[in-house]
């Protein structure tokens, strides 16, 4: 889906089997009236400052401030005076802002497919936990209190209860890192150590400025080696492809969801940054290896990983199934996790380089007519 105003989606819970809960595909929405992404040039040393200077002549009023990942602010701004804003030798590009909305132990199909099992995940007593690595999920917050995951931390920019309300990051969390004992499910790295950023609300609902505060707090606090997943996507917004690829440089490895709109990926945000070194995108298969049929497709795709009936980590504890390329993401972001347990000095480009080596190749079409190459983390 493509329009001026991102809107956003967690891009999963397309389907969810649990008895009692109902997740819906993001649908489009309005624009973020009056506010704006300023994105400033590379060489600004202090945006804070020049956030508050510039916001001053054109009575704005600022909301995020980016140091890290990229150089900028978030404002409300008068539309009389965006020309002026524009103008200011500092300022690199404005885009306005959008709206973002949710697109005894079973080892989960998806897992089994990519191999998983097979390298730490053998035990089912806890013995095979991944360490030595941090996974950021980026999305509506993970559920603490879960028994299957170790959460180390969870920040919030969606503003109310600092924890998952929703589930979708939940789900997210368990197919990365579930721990590999004797309930519930297990992850690709399994006990990996977890936090969450909550960029989305309790009704999936967020902008892009928090995703990209999201991506900025990742890109400063991260503990590395260290894998960032992101399950979710809207509307082209070069604000966030440059916050992804910039982070990416800076050391963290991104997992990103494809898409759940059966369109080519590159079409998308963040999806269409897979086409940098460090950044990788995902797209669905069903048991079959087949591509999903909502599944995004193209060259911005660099792998394909489980997306269809998902088992994973449920919000309040135990399990249920979503469906999504928000689900086949995770398993990309795990087995990040799980090659730089191995590999702590390895740089993103050569985790993205590693899992796209080892991906299999199923004999399926992508509907561009690309071989689908599904995840194989047998051999991390």
């Amino acid at each position: 889906m493509r329009r001026v105003s991102v809107l956003f989606g967690v891009i999963g819970a397309m389907v969810c089997m649990s008895a009692g809960m109902a997740l819906t595909q993001p649908q489009p929405g309005g624009e973020a009236g009056g506010r704006f992404i300023v994105v400033l040039e590379d060489g600004v040393e202090e945006p804070a400052s020049v956030a508050g200077e510039i916001s001053g002549r054109a009575n704005a009023e600022v909301g995020f401030v980016y140091r890290n990942a990229i150089k900028g602010f978030s404002a409300t701004i008068p539309e009389a005076r965006l020309d002026r804003v524009r103008a200011d030798g500092r300022v690199a590009y404005v885009e306005r802002d959008g709206v973002m909305k949710t697109v005894a132990q079973t080892l989960p199909w998806g897992i089994d497919r990519v191999d998983a099992d097979a390298s730490s995940t053998r035990a089912g007593d806890g013995s095979g936990a991944v360490s030595g690595v941090n996974a950021y999920v980026i999305d509506t917050g993970i559920d603490a209190g879960h028994p299957d995951l170790n959460v180390v931390g969870h920040t919030n920019f969606a503003g109310g209860p600092n924890r998952d309300c929703n589930g979708h990051g939940t789900h997210v969390a368990g197919t990365v890192a579930a721990r590999d004992n004797t309930s519930d499910v297990v992850g690709v790295a399994p006990g990996a150590p977890l936090t969450g950023v909550k960029v989305l609300s309790c009704s999936g609902s967020g902008s892009t400025s928090g995703v990209i505060r999201g991506v900025d707090w990742v890109t400063a606090n991260a503990k590395k080696p260290a894998v960032a997943n992101m399950s979710l996507g809207g509307g082209a917004s070069q604000a966030l492809d440059d916050a992804v690829k910039r982070s990416a440089v800076d050391g963290v490895f991104y997992a990103l969801a494809a898409g759940n709109e059966g369109v080519n990926a590159c079409t998308s945000s963040p999806a269409r940054a897979g086409t940098s070194n460090g950044v990788t995108t995902t797209a669905a298969t069903d048991s079959a290896n087949k591509e999903a049929s909502f599944s995004n497709f193209g060259s911005c795709v660099d792998v394909w990983a489980p997306g269809v009936g998902v088992l994973s980590t449920k919000n309040g504890g135990g399990t249920t199934t979503f469906s999504g390329t928000s689900m086949a993401s995770p398993h990309v972001g795990g087995a990040g996790a799980l090659y730089l347990s191995k590999n702590t000095g390895a740089a993103p480009a050569t985790v993205e380089g590693a899992i796209k080596a080892a991906a299999t190749v199923t004999g399926t079409a992508s509907k561009n007519g690309r071989q689908v190459q599904l995840l194989n983390a047998g051999g991390f």
